[in-house]
């Protein structure tokens, strides 16, 4: 029931281009054109001004961008409850999911999925990206969920949800005045981070090489396996951490730990669901739709 041409607008609009959009769709770029200009006729508004080579949304496109998304994602909502409503479900479900994922992110739509679904048996193993896809592809699980950037031949890879990686200071550091850190000056601090291999030390080693940085040329004082055990070391240390904000939000608003800005450091990744390729059962798919109904809660 879904209008197709709400779906275009939000790929043009969240890509800033028309290129880029096609690609996603598998549309061609008249194609793609034609939608958009549709949108325009209708509402007798303009979407998109050009600017140089670049494409920005107007004041119109911003509004209508916030709107659109609500309504794909209540008709996200209202397609599972119908097909929910239809069909019985049953059998196991192992899931798979990193690190932060596992502690801040899925316990929560787990235990609703449970709820809803009590004849599946449900399962959750915890490790980095690197061993959840591992696990994946040795049959050890049914479905990932990971972060950082995945290019693991055999896995099919689905977008679920957006996080922001932070450097964090405890209120008992010396570093808790500081407001913001040059990305130049950033060797200068003790950091504590995650375990390489993890999908957080790879953010941020990709985010250092924009800058022809490099993560070996950090004062890294410490790789703990777990974002718990980073915040339970900063405690008593006098160094810096980088978390996921999803990981320490109460501690934040508490004021026992401190955002300390790094503003040409963007942190940012995208949380993706992990398939086998070939794989899907019916199991997997009501969790990944179930999933995408309710991230909007957390």
């Amino acid at each position: 029931m879904n209008d197709f041409r709400l779906k275009v607008f939000v790929s043009v609009a969240t890509h800033l281009s028309f290129t880029k959009a096609a690609n996603e769709l598998y549309l061609s770029q008249p194609a793609i054109s034609k939608h958009i200009r549709e949108i325009e006729d209708f509402y007798k508004i303009r979407l998109f001004n050009r600017v140089g080579n670049h494409i920005e949304l107007t004041r119109e496109g911003e509004c209508f961008l916030e709107h659109a998304v609500k309504i794909i994602e209540s008709y996200k909502e209202l397609e599972f409850e119908m097909n929910r409503l239809s069909e019985t479900y049953a059998g196991e479900l192992r899931i798979g999911a990193s690190s932060t994922i596992s502690q801040y992110v899925i316990p929560s739509i787990i235990g609703r999925f449970i709820q809803r679904y009590p004849h599946i048996k449900l399962s959750l193993q915890n490790g980095n990206t690197s061993d959840i896809e591992k696990s994946l592809l040795g049959g050890k699980i049914d479905l990932g969920i990971v972060e950082g950037n995945h290019c693991e031949t055999g896995i099919n890879y689905k977008s679920f949800m957006n996080d922001e990686l932070v450097l964090i200071a405890h209120t008992t550091s010396k570093f808790y005045e500081l407001d913001e850190i040059n990305i130049q000056d950033l060797h200068e601090f003790p950091l504590v981070i995650r375990e390489y291999g993890s999908g957080t030390s790879e953010i941020i080693n990709n985010a250092l090489a924009k800058h022809n940085l490099k993560l070996s040329g950090m004062n890294i004082l410490l790789t703990l396996g777990s974002t718990e055990g980073i915040k339970s070391f900063l405690r008593s240390s006098q160094a810096l951490g980088i978390v996921s904000i999803r990981s320490v939000s109460r501690e934040i608003q508490s004021g026992e730990f401190k955002v300390i800005e790094c503003p040409d450091l963007k942190l940012e990744r995208t949380f993706h669901f992990a398939l086998k390729q070939g794989s899907a059962t019916k199991n997997e798919e009501l969790f990944i739709r179930f999933s995408e109904s309710y991230k909007n809660q957390l």
